[in-house]
């Protein structure tokens, strides 16, 4: 398996989620919107090592449905998600349950969004990063 430095770990494992398409793994695409994504990839990483890929199905996007999306990842054992558009409210939801979110919208796949956290070239989500298309704000990513 390849090795990855992770810059802030919690301890020797981490449970990373990424919102996908598809179950393609690591060479999945990512989903732009956490609520509306069809799945998550879930990456163990042990020591810096990729040491399980998995795919769980999210739930049907409704009202509420990102707030069921936060339970599943947190049901799941998610300890970090990796994400391009999230809301205020599962954002608050997910950190409430130890889980730290942080921001990308450039990297295409799963890979390439594990590569760059474990590279140290994200950031924890900003409040100003969130979505407000729910309170009738536009945003700029596709959801």
């Amino acid at each position: 398996m390849e090795r990855m430095e992770l810059k802030s770990t919690a301890g020797d494992r981490r449970m990373v989620a990424v919102p996908s398409v598809s179950d393609d793994g690591l060479e999945a695409r990512r989903s732009h919107h956490f609520g509306k994504s069809p799945c998550f990839t879930l990456v163990e990483l042990t020591r810096g090592e990729v040491a399980e890929v998995r795919t769980v199905l999210n739930e049907r996007h409704s009202e509420g449905g990102c707030q069921a999306a936060a339970q599943l990842l947190a049901s799941e054992g998610a300890s970090t998600l990796v994400a391009g558009g999230i809301g205020a409210r599962p954002l608050a939801i997910l950190n409430q349950a130890g889980i730290e979110v942080y921001f990308d919208k450039q990297r295409k796949t799963v890979a390439e969004a594990i590569a760059a956290l474990a590279a140290g070239e994200l950031q924890p989500i900003e409040l100003d990063q969130t979505c407000s298309h729910h309170q009738g704000g536009a945003h700029e990513h596709a959801c």
